[in-house]
């Protein structure tokens, strides 16, 4: 079905939230802030890839949502009247996802994003239904593969680099390996690249050749430019619940705030199917839905946040300290808050860089689990991490196998986590074991593991392996400037050096062993290693900051 050939559509139902009416009320509300215009059918409103598109309300006849340029593949939606279009990214800022053409001539309410951001901070009806049926639309395009095209061999490190960003930030996409997927070649050819060039990624009708990290933030409208000619009052280092934190609570305050992560917002939260021991969410929440919902309450406020913009180097200076990025830039601020958490650790296995990608993961996301279905795979590890992810991959795989050095499933897992995955029927706890060779040529065919109290060895036929083992803090960047202690963790408050504080008062709290520079949740020496956690740490911080900033 193209754009310029309409059809008899029925309107999608909302089952969940996903495609709500607006009130009369509502509908007066941004009346009075947009402006009505009448359509016609066959007619395009905004196509996937335009890097600005409106919020548009139908006001009369049906309007169809399609995951492609052109209008040509299968509706996702279809909206009446009272319907509204749109989804996450008209209030981050992002390209549009996908292309709406009207399908019944009507008229439609038209209101900016920059309008419809503040709206709906103002109006908290109006921004619940919102925001609800936005996160909802995020969800539903990210499982229909919507959204930009990564184009790679999944033998290639960077079309798993590209892979492993779009995923952890959220990015509705369809992964084509030109290797398997029929259709790889044609698309190659019509974008005039060979199969050498690839990675890349295709949005819309514009075309990156193995974008780093950064030019894909930039692209999708995640990397805000921090103001290079002001100084900051509060500059935090990594986007994780700790960091999110303190960029609401810093920017509520009306403290300059800027934010930087070089991978995504959420940290290692982001990777965690659901939280379900987060204070205020019984039925649990998603470590990326969290991350969303914070950074757009953040921006709200005011805070800038971007990613792809990683830390390499820290420098004090007069009254200020400087922060040097991978880009060759170097940033300002009055204030720094540490919160850069931690790096997976890998297990100690030959091969395992050789399989990372291709069968090894350290995290169970939406787009790790379509590789499960049906199959048997192991997960590594005894904490929560491990655990969620157990009990997440287990709807899909046939058999799951948890892997413990230890012999007892609570003692690093929290009990009603243990208690679930011991009443799932596809799950087998294997304790006392440990991976001894990976198997497989190209691809993971499956893994040796050995019984440390018998001795004995078996091999279990996986495809996917998932490796919740610990994790490393992310300090290099710190060495020589802040206190580190001997496992590379930032010391603060009384565990901080005395001596490096150059004879001023004692270091608050949060606070490291230089004056104005601080550090939360999991790169801090001595945090809880919790969400909850690192989030109460984050909004400390801030107050200690504010105090310092304004005596």
């Amino acid at each position: 079905m193209s754009a310029a050939e309409p059809s008899e559509v029925a309107e999608t139902p909302d089952r969940d939230g996903a495609f709500p009416r607006l009130s009369e009320g509502q509908i007066e509300t941004l009346t009075a802030h947009g402006r009505r215009s009448r359509t016609m059918a066959g007619e395009c409103l905004y196509r996937q890839g335009d890097s600005r598109y409106d919020f548009f309300v139908v006001l009369e006849g049906l309007i169809s949502a399609h995951p492609d340029t052109e209008g040509d593949e299968p509706a996702v939606a279809v909206h009446g009247s009272r319907r509204f279009l749109g989804e996450l990214s008209l209030l981050t800022g992002q390209p549009a996802f996908y292309t709406t053409i009207v399908r019944e001539a009507g008229e439609v309410l038209q209101v900016a994003p920059e309008t419809l951001r503040r709206l709906v901070g103002e109006d908290s009806a109006l921004g619940d239904s919102v925001l609800r049926a936005f996160l909802l639309r995020r969800e539903l395009l990210s499982g229909l593969g919507a959204g930009l095209k990564i184009v790679g061999s999944r033998h290639l490190p960077d079309t798993r680099r590209l892979r492993d960003f779009a995923a952890r930030n959220r990015l509705p996409f369809r992964w084509i390996d030109p290797e398997r997927d029929p259709g790889a070649e044609a698309l190659l050819e019509r974008l005039g690249i060979s199969p050498e060039e690839t990675p890349v990624v295709v949005w819309g009708n514009r075309v990156w050749r193995n974008p780093d990290n950064a030019e894909l933030a930039a692209a999708a409208g995640m990397r805000e430019e921090p103001p290079r000619d002001r100084v900051s009052d509060l500059l935090v280092v990594g986007a994780g619940p700790g960091g999110l934190a303190a960029t609401v609570y810093g920017a509520s305050e009306g403290l300059l705030t800027v934010a930087l992560d070089g991978i995504a917002v959420g940290g290692q939260a982001s990777t965690s199917s659901r939280i379900e021991n987060y204070l205020g969410f019984p039925s649990g929440i998603s470590g990326a839905e969290l991350a969303e919902r914070a950074t757009i309450q953040a921006r709200k406020f005011g805070a800038r946040i971007a990613v792809g913009a990683a830390a390499v180097g820290l420098e004090r200076r007069d009254g200020t300290h400087a922060i040097s990025l991978d880009d060759g830039t170097t940033l300002e601020t009055r204030a720094l808050l540490i919160a850069t958490g931690a790096r997976y650790r890998r297990l100690p296995v030959e091969r395992l860089e050789h399989f990372e990608g291709s069968g090894v993961h350290y995290e169970a996301t939406f787009m790790e689990e379509q590789l499960c279905v049906g199959a048997p795979v192991a997960v590594v590890g005894g904490g929560n991490s491990a655990g969620q992810a157990t009990a997440f991959l287990s709807q899909r795989a046939d058999t799951v196998y948890l892997l413990l050095r230890h012999g007892e499933l609570t003692r690093d897992m929290s009990r009603y986590l243990a208690d679930r995955i011991e009443r799932l029927p596809n799950v087998e706890v294997l304790t006392n074991t440990e991976i001894r060779e990976l198997c497989g040529d190209d691809s993971l065919e499956g893994v040796a593991v050995e019984d440390l109290e018998g001795g004995g060895r078996r091999r279990l036929d996986v495809r996917e392996l998932f490796v919740f083992i610990g994790a490393e803090p992310c300090t290099d960047w710190l060495e020589g400037v802040v206190p580190l202690d001997d496992h590379g963790y930032v010391l603060t408050g009384s565990g901080a050096a005395a001596e490096s504080r150059d004879g001023g008062a004692p270091p608050a709290l949060l606070e490291t062993g230089v004056p104005g520079i601080l550090a939360a949740g999991d790169v801090r020496a001595g945090s809880i290693k919790r969400v909850a956690s690192a989030v109460g740490e984050g909004a400390m911080a801030v107050r200690l900051v504010y105090a310092q900033l304004n005596p």
